[in-house]
């Protein structure tokens, strides 16, 4: 599939159009409102562990609650979670405000504030970003992840900057008030989107299940393993510059808010110049490339910002760290959703916000701690050290191609008339598939068995098995269980266009009559009521 060369092509779409200008709104606000947070916990405490804290207050409920939020995206509509948590961030923005302004506001109670918004944050943002695919068409998809990365940085190129002016003229309470009605365009925006969902023929999916289901895809799918693990590398060593940037402007280059500010605006200025630049950078470079570059330039701005005493070169080296920050985030986002069918898209989103904002919310309570106990500059080279760490674990995870899989449903299947009177809710279910296989294609047909099996677990198949039988060499049985029968439905439903190659080999290996013979039984067990394995009589422990 091409891949539009243009950022600004999903901008064409009206839905789409609309949320992205509503979410500058909510961004700028939002940065905002980090400013003023910031900034008011290093006037409430000289603790440069607490000052660390806000960031991971704000990035620690990514961590803790993004596989629930992304359970919630796939299986509940996803514009009412998204208003859902826009109400819930604009309530605790207002409590903060309110907070502020009668000066109640303590080290603790303002972390609190930062932890709940945070966890609005990670309740939107699955919703969010699996919504994308239902606004554009695939081949924009690339465009509008990276557009969504620049919006937020084209807020943050200014936003910071204001809201230290802002902070500056009327204290950190009125950058809280302007956080509180910046999601007011926003919401009105999600009130008018009227998305087209699927009706689905099968029960919800239980909360648990729906976490197990995504887990278990995104550990049986390699390109999304490789994502997780430079993810999180990245958000531990990137964390370090945003995290103690509070403490190198007061310290390190003697500033104030404004040069606070000034500063974050510089990562922001560089960050957009990263989100322009990054549907080139994917038509010349590979992945694993650009994701170098990404680490290598942190690494560069961490030892900038470590010996800099000069607001003016810090803020060059974080025009640097931006642009790496965009391209990485927006790369890592765009693998996984190309890399995903949308029924579990939410999912593999919010594992991959778990771990790099888990990433991010230690990395920024680590590098806090090293600030307090070797100082700023020493933490912010150790942090450079993480980064080149991350170039070296490439070698093993290498970033995959942007995936051209065709991830729509396959749509094949439809379930059998049954003799038996069963319930959805019925099971286990065992499935037999029985192929007979000539000698000469044993080698291709084991290589597509281990395919099989990878897309079989996957889709939640198991006990998966594969047999010979030993009086005619030439059949074979694939035979895999599930819960219920909801479940085997359920799983023949998750089968995508991209697996029709793996089915449809298979069935022109087999050499019997028709395709291959599929037996659906449920398990029962056999044990007679009366059988003496439950000790009806009682035990004599003496003999």
């Amino acid at each position: 599939m091409a891949y539009t060369s243009s950022t600004l092509a999903p901008l064409r779409h009206d839905t789409y159009r609309a949320i992205w200008f509503a979410s500058l709104s909510s961004n700028f606000g939002g940065l905002i409102q980090a400013v003023g947070a910031a900034w008011m916990m290093t006037t409430i405490t000289r603790s440069e562990d607490m000052v660390a804290l806000v960031q991971t207050s704000t990035a620690l409920p990514i961590m803790l609650f993004s596989l629930i939020s992304g359970a919630l995206a796939d299986n509940y509509d996803r514009r009412r979670v998204m208003l859902t948590a826009q109400g819930m961030m604009l309530t605790v923005s207002a409590l903060l405000t309110i907070s502020a302004l009668l000066g109640w506001i303590t080290p603790w109670l303002l972390l609190f504030f930062t932890f709940l918004i945070g966890c609005g944050t990670a309740l939107n943002n699955p919703s969010w970003q699996a919504s994308v695919g239902d606004m554009v068409p695939r081949a924009d998809l690339p465009g509008a992840v990276t557009l969504n990365s620049m919006g937020f940085n084209i807020t943050r190129s200014v936003g910071p900057a204001i809201g230290g002016a802002i902070v500056a003229a009327a204290g950190a309470a009125a950058a809280f008030a302007v956080n509180t009605l910046s999601y007011l365009p926003l919401i009105y925006a999600l009130l008018r989107w009227r998305p087209s969902t699927p009706v689905s023929t099968l029960p919800r999916e239980a909360l648990g299940s729906a976490i197990f289901a995504g887990l278990r895809y995104v550990s049986m799918s390699p390109n999304l393993e490789k994502v997780l693990v430079r993810g999180l590398i990245f958000g531990i060593g990137a964390s370090s510059i945003l995290a103690l940037l509070p403490i190198v402007a007061l310290d390190l280059v003697a500033g104030g808010p404004l040069t606070y500010g000034f500063m974050l605006g510089a990562f922001g200025i560089g960050a957009i110049g990263g989100a322009v630049l990054n549907a080139r950078l994917r038509q010349v470079l590979s992945s694993e490339v650009i994701i170098r570059l990404a680490f290598t330039g942190f690494a560069l701005s961490a030892v900038i910002a470590a010996f800099s005493p000069s607001a003016v070169l810090t803020s060059a080296g974080l025009l640097v760290s931006g642009a790496c920050w965009v391209s990485a985030l927006s790369l890592f986002n765009t693998i996984v959703q190309l890399s995903t069918p949308r029924w579990v898209v939410g999912r593999a989103l919010s594992l991959y916000q778990t771990v790099t904002f888990g990433g991010i919310a230690g990395g920024s309570w680590l590098w806090g701690i090293a600030a307090d106990r070797y100082g700023v500059s020493d933490a912010l080279l150790m942090s450079s050290v993480i980064m080149l760490l991350g170039i070296v674990i490439g070698l093993r995870f290498s970033m995959p191609a942007f995936a051209s899989l065709n991830l729509d449903p396959l749509n094949r299947f439809t379930a059998p008339a049954l003799s038996l009177d069963i319930t959805p809710r019925s099971g286990p279910i065992v499935i037999q598939v029985d192929y007979e296989i000539a000698d000469a294609d044993l080698a291709e047909f084991m290589t597509l068995m281990v395919e099989r099996r990878r897309i079989r677990i996957r889709d939640g198949a198991r006990h998966w098995a594969l047999m010979r039988d030993l009086e005619n060499p030439s059949l074979w049985t694939e035979t895999y269980h599930t819960p219920t029968w909801v479940e085997y439905i359920r799983h023949n439903q998750r089968r995508t266009q991209a697996d029709a190659e793996n089915i449809d080999r298979l069935r022109t290996l087999h050499r019997g009559e028709g395709l291959p013979h599929v037996h659906r039984m449920i398990e029962r067990q056999a044990i007679p009521p009366d059988d003496d394995v439950f000790h009806k009589t009682p035990i004599d422990l003496h003999h």
